[in-house]
């Protein structure tokens, strides 16, 4: 299983038996950073009016919360090439334990600004590990169908969450959302270090040991496929953080849905995230990553183009518009295990500085999409369906400029 095959080697093999009790483990650590910001969205006008903050400071603690997504994650990766994997993993999840309790204790929007920063430099160590362990343990295509089964665990976060944090929000107040998840940080890290082993390779230390993350990442930056993956899976994802934070414009404000319906469409769109992925371990049985990846993209620009012309023109509302973004929301399962495989497949021994790499940059794209979004404060579906559009164009020019370029 250690072995490192190349990109084009066809996977008609029978897979090996599926390692449930590491998948659920890393899918489960991976999904703290989606639980962390999918659970408390129906919360943001509670937590404006407790906080006596302005509506635009409740929404800035998104931001702020992919912000820390993205400054933490390039700490962990080399750091956890260096010394294992184990040890950063238990770092990261108790200062998110500790980082959800000061947000549940907040007395105001700047101490919950600063608190949901912490927590999302300690749920980022998750999904930057829980990759690179991915890879330790597995070659190009089976770390891509690992990592689509994964999906199936970390895609019910979005399900569940804002459904749970609707019906918490009820119970116990805003606060009660981040004391559950001190709670789920608390169980995480119970079955860390219980459980989980270390994975990484001898030959990964003796690389990590002879540069220092500066080092490691310029040489990461002159390989153009890594960047062409990189940047293909980064752009794809940008659409999904488009429509988080664009959702609850668009479907309570534009669209006029109660709060109790939202969370039910927002899982709707999240199955056919989770739906893909599994699609996806399905589908390589018989193709490679990098042709599953040529087909997806093109699909998703297509999907971007009908729903960008609807969106503008008006043509079918609602009814038009939110089946077209089900459909294109839809290929970040088919691109995201494969883009990570690619990228990690480029360069193995430094595997935790790609998957860093790959995650700040995904973690910066989104927060620079839903910003551009909510510059326009547009809450129809206009301005959303413009940068999903573009943010697609340009993952499918990087995967073929520079990723599958021969």
């Amino acid at each position: 299983m250690g072995a490192v095959t190349s990109a084009n080697e066809s996977s008609a093999t029978p897979p090996p038996p599926t390692p449930w009790g590491l998948v659920v483990l890393l899918g489960s650590l991976t999904a703290m950073g989606p639980l962390a910001i999918d659970m408390y969205l129906p919360s943001l006008p509670a937590i404006a009016a407790g906080l006596r903050a302005d509506p635009a400071e409740a929404q800035a603690t998104v931001a702020a919360f992919l912000a820390g997504m993205a400054v933490g994650q390039p700490f962990y990766g080399p750091w956890s090439d260096r010394i294992g994997r184990r040890v950063p993993i238990v770092l990261g999840v108790v200062i998110f334990i500790v980082a959800s309790a000061a947000c549940a204790m907040a007395t105001s929007a700047t101490m919950l600004l600063a608190a949901r920063f912490v927590q999302a430099l300690g749920a980022c160590a998750g999904g930057v590990v829980a990759r690179a362990v991915i890879r330790d343990r597995f070659d190009h295509t089976e770390t891509a169908r690992m990592l689509s089964l994964m999906m199936l665990i970390m895609g019910l976060a979005p399900i569940l969450a804002p459904i749970l944090g609707s019906m918490l929000l009820t119970v116990g107040g805003w606060q009660s959302n981040f004391w559950f998840m001190t709670a789920v940080g608390v169980a995480l890290l119970l079955a860390a270090a219980l459980r989980m082993t270390e994975s990484r390779s001898e030959a990964t230390a003796i690389q990590a040991s002879k540069e220092n993350p500066f080092q490691a990442y310029a040489a990461l930056l002159r390989q153009p496929r890594l960047i062409g993956y990189a940047l293909a899976g980064a752009l794809n994802g940008a659409t999904l953080f488009t429509y988080i934070s664009s959702s609850p414009g668009l479907i309570m404000g534009a669209y006029g849905y109660s709060p109790g319906v939202y969370p039910w469409i927002f899982g709707i769109n999240a199955l056919g995230v989770i739906g893909t992925g599994q699609i996806n371990r399905i589908v390589l049985r018989r193709m490679t990553p990098d042709a599953v990846l040529r087909r997806a993209s093109t699909v998703a620009v297509v999907f971007a183009v009908l729903m960008t012309i609807a969106a503008v023109s008006g043509i079918g509302g609602q009814w038009t518009v939110l089946p077209l973004l089900f459909l294109l929301l839809s290929s970040y399962g088919f691109m995201q295990g494969n883009t990570m495989a690619g990228a990690l497949n480029v360069d193995p021994l430094r595997a935790g500085a790609i998957s860093a790499l790959m995650g700040t940059l995904s973690f910066a794209t989104g927060a620079a999409a839903s910003s551009l979004t909510a510059l326009f404060h547009d809450d129809g579906p206009r301005t959303m369906a413009l940068v999903m559009l573009a943010a697609l164009l340009g993952s499918a020019a990087s995967l073929r400029l520079l990723a599958l370029r021969q």
